[in-house]
């Protein structure tokens, strides 16, 4: 038998590739939606320079990122379910920071109030196993200003927390006061999906 021409060769290689260089492109578009949409956020500016400087920074940072492995692209969070849920996580979120921001005012306008403060750290349980849900969850609740996240445990599925007021009673409680509302709200938005 002949050997298979440089032509044919080619193009078994092609068709091999086709499926990897697509999954490398929808890394590529997520990877540069979401770096554009941090450097719109950042700079809050919307002239022609700081767009195109910024399409250009976040190009670089998509391939620089791309090869690393999956991107959940921007998009995703427009599916109904999804969009309703970080709605429901956005509004609860916002109640929780003013109202912790008003307590805490009100915390150093009275002395009365400050000399039986009960600051200290608090371990908590989580429900969240992914590094999503872990991140999110430590990122929302120190945007409110009662806790702070100190550190975490993953494999014991726990989360310190520095806490203005430390909250009474066992763990299952204080889990109500600092992440359990947003937890379940959580799993609202990432129900079915692996990140």
């Amino acid at each position: 038998a002949a050997p298979p021409r440089r032509t044919e060769l080619r193009e078994k290689g092609d068709h091999d590739d086709a499926p990897e260089l697509a999954v490398m492109g929808r890394r590529l578009i997520a990877l540069f939606c979401w770096a554009f949409a941090v450097w719109v956020l950042l700079t809050w500016t919307r002239t022609a320079e700081q767009l195109l400087v910024g399409a250009g920074a976040a190009i670089v940072v998509a391939v620089a990122l791309a090869p690393l492995g999956d991107v959940v692209g921007p998009w995703q969070l427009l599916t109904p379910r999804r969009l309703a849920a970080a709605a429901a996580i956005a509004a609860s979120s916002g109640y929780r920071i003013v109202a912790a921001n008003l307590r805490l005012s009100r915390l150093i306008w009275d002395p009365a109030l400050r000399r039986r403060l009960r600051t200290g750290m608090v371990i908590v349980p989580t429900t969240q196993e992914s590094a999503g849900g872990l991140t999110a969850v430590g990122l929302i609740t120190s945007l409110i200003v009662d806790n702070q996240l100190v550190d975490l445990d993953r494999s014991a599925r726990q989360l310190q927390y520095h806490a203005v007021e430390v909250p009474e009673g066992g763990p299952e409680q204080v889990r109500e006061k600092i992440n359990g509302p947003l937890e379940r709200r959580l799993q609202a938005f990432t129900k079915g999906s692996s990140q």
